[in-house]
């Protein structure tokens, strides 16, 4: 006797796209984001003309071409996903290879950003805004980093033909870590580069 309790109908209830481990990852990853969001608005209320002047060291320009960039990048993974789901493998590698593309872009950007802010002698030792900028700048760094690996990883096989219309739920878990990416840089640029 099946003793669960269907809060929706069946026609109206959705599966979560992908894997659900992937989404248990995701919702980690987003709760240390929070926390060190959290301490960083904590630490930001205390230091407030600290964290004003430092900031205005930052390249907001480079900040709102790498937001741009991942936006952008977000959308070309939604085409790939809609287009394996159409059994398209070939124009969904394309659209991944275009948001690798994006990333790669904004990696490039980063790492400018780092190089000019270690050539001014800034390090994370060299304030608490600093510390908790490089920190949380960095780390969301080598999230894009694995992310374009999954993201190269998941075009290759579709390439190939490993995906179909009945079976692409790793482009669809791919395609949900990007969107946690985008997601915290959109919350990480406005936080660190713009409010006051």
């Amino acid at each position: 006797m099946n003793t669960s309790i269907q809060i929706l109908p069946k026609k109206i209830r959705r599966e979560l796209p992908g894997d659900l481990a992937m989404w248990f990852f995701i919702f980690a990853e987003l709760v240390v984001f929070g926390i060190f969001f959290l301490a960083y608005a904590f630490a930001r209320a205390r230091n407030v003309d600290l964290f004003n002047a430092s900031q205005m060291q930052l390249d907001r320009s480079s900040g709102v071409i790498n937001t741009v960039l991942l936006i952008s990048s977000s959308y070309f993974v939604v085409r790939a996903v809609e287009c394996i789901r159409h059994d398209q493998g070939k124009r969904s590698a394309r659209w991944l290879g275009a948001a690798m593309v994006c990333g790669s872009f904004f990696v490039v950007l980063k790492l400018f950003e780092f190089a000019a802010k270690i050539d001014a002698g800034i390090t994370m030792s060299t304030n608490l805004f600093f510390m908790f900028y490089l920190f949380l700048a960095f780390f969301h760094f080598m999230h894009v980093i694995l992310g374009m690996v999954i993201l190269g990883a998941i075009a290759v096989k579709a390439w190939r033909g490993g995906y179909s219309t009945a079976d692409h739920g790793g482009v669809e878990t791919g395609a949900a870590y990007w969107h946690m990416v985008d997601l915290v840089w959109i919350i990480l640029f406005p936080l660190i580069y713009v409010m006051h």
